[in-house]
């Protein structure tokens, strides 16, 4: 425990001076220019707090999250990992290490641009063209020694003489004159803007710039206080950096022409008082300050990912996630990245990745800010930082880089999102076990559903309905036994309806039945577990059918509408708990529910045959439950291949009447349903309707009657018995007549 809280030595100080080093960069010295001398001053204000729109929202999201919970090792990488779970905060972490690597590379390449004198004296004098990797790789290789060799102590110690020259070379620049401002004064003209056609352009090539405010963020695992140190010194830094580039572009327009800016990338050198020495050295002073950022926060990143076996490999992970024994330093994570960075100093030139890193970048702070946003929305008791944001701030950082990865290149940021969805894929394939998304979701969604259900609530009187639409309940005991119940919920709640099942589990509630109720709800859970489920499941103890009836049928919709049907199930070639479903039809009934009784057949179902609906014009408000009831039905995938076939028994002189006028609510109800299925039995002595179902129906998938519940409790089981010849029944009562429209 000593060891561990010795390896936590650094304040503030480090975290600020991480993050200024990496925002006031190459890019300012680099690429300003370029942007005033393209858009004008006005365009690059717009531009700078166009990328303070994402930087300051994500700085203040970091600043809250910090403050919320510890921050450990791996700054961005922890918090975005123990908000949106394991899996996809690797995918993020792995995105964002070699975003941080490949940046080491990028500031080592803009760090020759400060040597540019040398490269020009041998090809003048000597007719040679020194490649830059004569400077970059001897530069990368002894900054990787360095780090190897002293760790992050080293480090800070440079990066602290590195800022100070960084600050006396700013400051030179601008108490630097030019015969320009001389002439045209101080003032900058209103229309000081142009060719906005190229603004996304220039933001693309400048955003490296915005990407320095989380580098100190990576060092959390070895802050003495991160909560303190993290929001203070990204969010001065991110302040302080934006103000420093107003002031920088203002300098430059006041300074010179338009033109000599776009012609020279280093113009900051004519304006600077000693600009041929100091400016050079400011240039070097800040790519190598941000390569020494960067190299300080990758390995960290990576040595964060192993700490959370974020690899296929036990033994790479149990490499990359040692330390050194005497500061805890990376040695392992900071040798691959010194590696992989040295790989792309030998290419030469990262300019194709460049726009690739800002993707990776952007998709961090977008997340970070996402995080923000749904921790305010979800509204967790447990989610107290000591500072706070606004939600809206949040919001619109997300937004904001969303919108900017695709403006600043539409293929780069569809080849990112692909190639993170690629590497989650393979993280879920290891690390199936681990939480996703619904960890850091299930707040906001609980939010969203009360505020919903209360507004439906709140608005039903005033508002009815005029479709119909099934909200129904199942209640069975024989859940591991039969499927068939759960079967007909998911149909109907695949697309149309809405559907509770139920679990009952027989006894009074206890200790021992509730931890019986939860393991089968586990268990049930896992058994329902595929894409295609669209039921909400649960369990309810009760000591009786009676009691478990008389409680489901209180409970309120998941949906937020009224449950209006209630789904009783029993074995066809065994119906044991039959009569006690007959005797509770009149409570369910005394609740206006309509009924639907399954009786599940052994036989398998065979989705390639029809759903047959046998229709009594005896009772309209059966027959058209029916009709919605098997069109809702025959949407889910299961029946894709079948089709419903409508039967009905008649006299002989009301044939035509009764064809005309079932054809006829078939057609504008716009049902799915041929008139070659409409079939008009007529009625002839001696033949039963039941012998007729049985006959007609024989290979029916499913078969679907309607029955009168006075006459059920009045002659019982033998209503519902009789049908040897088919498959699964369901059996309907309507509470009332749907209006097919």
């Amino acid at each position: 425990m000593d060891q561990q809280f010795s390896n936590k030595r650094f304040g503030t100080i480090p975290v600020f001076f991480t993050a200024i080093s990496t925002i006031l960069g190459a890019i300012l010295f680099l690429r300003f220019g370029f942007a005033v001398g393209t858009l004008g001053f006005w365009g690059t204000f717009l531009i700078i707090i166009f990328g303070h729109m994402i930087t300051i929202p994500t700085a203040f999201a970091l600043s809250e999250i910090a403050t919320n919970k510890r921050v450990e090792g791996g700054g961005e990488y922890f918090i975005i990992s123990r908000s949106f779970g394991l899996n996809i905060g690797a995918t993020i972490g792995i995105a964002l290490y070699l975003s941080q690597a490949i940046s080491v590379a990028f500031y080592i390449i803009a760090f020759t641009e400060a040597f540019e004198f040398i490269f020009k004296f041998f090809a003048d004098s000597l007719n040679i063209n020194l490649p830059r990797q004569v400077i970059s790789i001897p530069s990368m290789l002894v900054l990787g020694f360095v780090i190897l060799r002293k760790g992050a102590n080293m480090g800070v110690k440079l990066l602290y003489i590195v800022v100070g020259v960084l600050f006396v070379s700013l400051l030179f620049f601008f108490i630097g004159k030019t015969e320009f401002s001389e002439i045209n004064g101080y003032s900058i003209p209103a229309g000081n803007i142009r060719d906005m056609k190229d603004f996304f352009m220039v933001f693309a090539i400048v955003f490296p710039a915005f990407t320095g405010l989380t580098a100190g963020v990576g060092l959390s695992g070895d802050l003495k206080n991160p909560a303190r140190s993290i929001p203070r010194g990204t969010i001065t830094a991110t302040i302080i950096g934006m103000l420093v580039y107003f002031a920088v572009i203002y300098k430059l327009t006041i300074s010179v022409s338009a033109e000599d800016m776009l012609a020279n990338q280093l113009i900051m050198s004519k304006i600077a008082f000693l600009g041929v020495f100091i400016i050079p050295l400011g240039l070097a002073a800040s790519t190598l300050s941000s390569a020494i950022g960067s190299v300080m926060v990758a390995p960290r990143t990576l040595q964060a990912l192993a700490h959370d076996s974020s690899f296929p490999s036990k033994k790479l992970n149990r490499w990359l996630s040692m330390g050194r024994k005497s500061d805890n330093e990376p040695v392992n994570a900071s040798l691959i990245t010194v590696i992989i960075a040295l790989i792309f100093v030998a290419l030469g030139s990262v300019n194709a990745v460049a726009e690739i890193i800002s993707m990776f970048f952007l998709v961090t702070y977008g997340s970070l800010c996402l995080i923000s946003f749904l921790n305010h929305f979800g509204s967790s008791p447990s989610y107290r930082p000591s500072f706070r944001s606004k939600w809206y701030f949040s919001l619109l950082g997300f937004l904001v880089a969303i919108f900017a990865m695709f403006r600043i290149n539409a293929p780069y940021a569809i080849a990112s999102l692909i190639l993170m969805t690629l590497i989650y894929s393979y993280i879920n394939a290891y690390h199936r076990e681990r939480e996703g998304l619904e960890s850091l979701f299930a707040n906001a969604l609980f939010q969203m559903n009360r505020n919903i259900q209360v507004y439906l609530q709140r608005t039903a009187n005033n508002k009815k309905a005029r479709d119909w639409r099934p909200s129904a309940i199942c209640i069975s005991k024989d859940s591991f036994a039969r499927v068939r119940a759960f079967q007909l919920l998911n149909w109907i709640s695949y697309r149309y309806g809405f559907g509770t099942y139920l679990h009952r589990i027989d006894g009074y509630y206890s200790k021992a039945t509730r931890i019986q109720a939860t393991e089968e709800l586990s268990k049930l859970i896992e058994t329902y577990d595929t894409t295609n489920n669209h039921v909400y499941v649960d369990t309810l103890i009760s000591p009786s059918y009676t009691s478990a009836l008389a409680q489901a049928i209180q409970i309120p919709g998941i949906s937020g509408m009224e449950n209006n049907m209630v789904i009783l199930e029993y074995d066809k070639e065994k119906p044991e708990n039959l009569q006690e479903i007959i005797e509770n039809t009149g409570l369910i009934k005394a609740g206006n529910f309509d009924i639907c009784l399954l009786a599940s057949s052994r036989k398998d179902i065979n989705f390639r045959n029809d759903i047959h609906i046998w229709i009594d014009t005896r009772y309209p408000e059966n027959s058209s439950l029916l009709i919605l009831l098997s069109f809702i039905i025959s949407g889910h995938p299961d029946w894709r291949k079948s089709n419903i076939k409508i039967f009905e028994t008649c006299r002989h002189e009301n044939y035509e009447e009764t064809r005309a006028g079932l054809t006829e609510l078939v057609r504008t109800g716009r049902l799915p349903i041929t008139e070659k299925n409409i079939e008009i039995i007529k009625e002839e002595a001696g033949l039963t309707l039941k012998n007729l179902i049985n006959e007609k129906s024989s290979t029916a998938a499913l078969t679907m009657i309607g029955i009168d519940i006075q006459v059920l409790k009045r002659k019982g089981e033998s209503v519902l018995t009789g049908y040897d010849g088919i498959g699964t029944i369901l059996f309907i009562n309507s509470h009332s007549q749907k209006d097919i429209i």
